[in-house]
């Protein structure tokens, strides 16, 4: 009962962060000064042109009229139409989004195996030279701007070694069949790797530090001190006792890590511009096309918030002790 009411609390907790959410975006939009469509109407529009466009999108209504119709409309999945592509904003969406989960699935895979790896390794090393020059490389690493890491990176290996493509996520007039085969292509994998690894880079950092941290914790734990009096191998000790049980803080901070990468994948989408949700945001909002911004800000919270749900389940299922009333 206790794991029921568990689920049901932080369910109707992620509705009404959703809703609160949702209403922060529909004010913050509506209530900025000057006409949002004034990017799209022309110079030698008329008045009423002007106003045939605003009762078009439905902005001629009063507020209270349009939250409501924008709550049913959030409700049932539909977003409206783009102001500039008249496209259907959930179409937009679907588009990008793929881009958007390829890349950052792909990035948090690899920094989380390189990062628990590294982190196992410096904790079995502690006092040694491996720990003195690896913390502050992965400090360093942790600290440099993504946006100056990708630039270098464009620079060294698309503009001077000529290693790989410098934007986009396919050549120009590459047709698939499907998504899959475009995923699973030579070229897409080109234009996906640089991206990957900056981000990944940045990203490898905490489940690196959190390892150590943990496993250092766990190294004086008394079953790890019996299990050396039973006269087990080091290295069996470190893989399957130490390193097993330090894995809970970073399985959780994974899961979390998914929808703050997602949030945050703004600065590597337009570096290399990647054909993503966050270079999707940026454009939006500088063309004021509310309709897209709105649902993209919307989706990047749903995943945060959902990510959220899913760390705090993770948590409870992969350790016992914690029960739900201390949450």
């Amino acid at each position: 009962m206790n794991r029921v009411s568990f689920l049901l609390g932080r369910l109707l907790q992620m509705v009404v962060v959703l809703w609160v959410v949702a209403t922060l975006l529909f004010l913050i939009f509506r209530l900025m000064p000057g006409n949002p469509l004034v990017a799209y109407i022309d110079t030698n529009f008329t008045a009423e042109m002007q106003q045939t466009l605003l009762r078009q999108f439905g902005l001629d209504r009063p507020l209270h009229v349009q939250y409501a119709i924008y709550l049913g409309n959030l409700v049932r999945g539909e977003f409206g139409r783009s102001f500039f592509s008249r496209e259907p904003v959930s179409q937009v969406m679907w588009q990008v989004l793929p881009n958007t989960l390829v890349l950052t699935l792909s990035a948090l895979l690899l920094a989380y195996v390189v990062g628990v790896l590294g982190g196992a390794l410096l904790a079995a090393r502690r006092g040694s030279w491996t720990e003195a020059w690896g913390i502050p490389a992965v400090l360093a690493t942790r600290a440099a701007p993504e946006f100056w890491v990708g630039m270098l990176a464009l620079a060294v290996f698309s503009f001077t070694l000529n290693w790989f493509p410098s934007f986009g996520a396919t050549s120009p007039g590459s047709v698939y069949p499907n998504w899959w085969a475009k995923v699973v292509s030579w070229d897409f994998l080109r234009h996906l790797t640089l991206p990957v690894l900056t981000l990944a880079l940045y990203l490898q950092g905490l489940p690196t530090l959190l390892m150590r941290s943990t496993m250092l914790e766990v190294m004086d734990e008394d079953f790890i001190t019996f299990c050396r009096m039973r006269g087990l191998p080091e290295r069996t000790i470190l893989l399957r006792h130490a390193a097993r049980n330090a894995l809970l803080p970073v399985v959780t901070a994974f899961a979390l890590g998914i929808g703050y990468s997602i949030g945050g994948n703004v600065i590597i989408e337009t570096v290399f511009s990647w054909p993503g949700l966050g270079r999707t945001l940026v454009r939006a909002v500088a063309a004021k096309d509310y309709p897209v911004a709105q649902a993209a800000f919307f989706l990047i919270a749903c995943v945060m918030i959902a990510m959220n749900f899913v760390a705090d389940l993770l948590y409870t299922m992969l350790d016992p002790r914690v029960s739900h009333e201390q949450q």
